[in-house]
């Protein structure tokens, strides 16, 4: 994928960004005002940050170093389903979807959707976008780091999200 089409690609991905955060804040003002409690602000503005690098070290190491992307059509492929896999589970879990760590006393559980089969399904997403997402561009340094410091987040926040969830039903 050409330098060009990468660019517009990093921008679709940060629009999209956009557009979560949109429905997450919404989201946040529903949980709040039905009583949600948020677990784990700590770690958010690392997720953030973390996140942001993605996308501007992506870029950032396909523009500096040219390189010549491996599989980058096939790895296109893993981000536009990791994409479908996300708004899958922010539709499955409705209101309570959040990128924060918010309980709302009283909610159920949600096991239906991909949470059927899988209990953190957004997070088979988030890994495998941030690993796929580099190398369409051929940044193969950003997928490691990205990868390695993601691994380390969301061992926090999936211990965080486990504790949170154990009083639902």
């Amino acid at each position: 994928m050409n330098t060009r089409r990468f660019t517009a690609l990093i921008a679709v991905v940060a629009a999209e960004r956009v557009l979560e955060l949109m429905v997450s804040n919404r989201n946040l003002r529903w949980s709040e005002a039905h009583g949600g409690k948020e677990f784990g602000a700590g770690h958010y503005p690392v997720m953030v940050a973390l996140h942001s690098a993605l996308l501007a070290g992506s870029l950032l190491e396909a523009r500096r170093r040219r390189p010549r992307p491996v599989f980058g059509w096939a790895m296109a492929a893993v981000v536009l389903a990791a994409q479908g896999l996300r708004w899958w589970c922010i539709r499955t879990l409705g209101r309570q979807w959040n990128t924060r760590v918010v309980v709302v006393p009283g909610a159920a559980r949600v096991v239906d959707g991909p949470y059927r089969r899988l209990p953190h399904p957004n997070y088979v997403a988030v890994v495998a976008e941030g690993a796929a997402l580099p190398l369409v561009g051929g940044a193969w340094i950003t997928a490691v780091v990205f990868t390695l410091a993601n691994a380390a987040l969301l061992r926090t926040r999936i211990r965080v999200e486990n504790e949170a969830l154990q009083g639902l039903t």
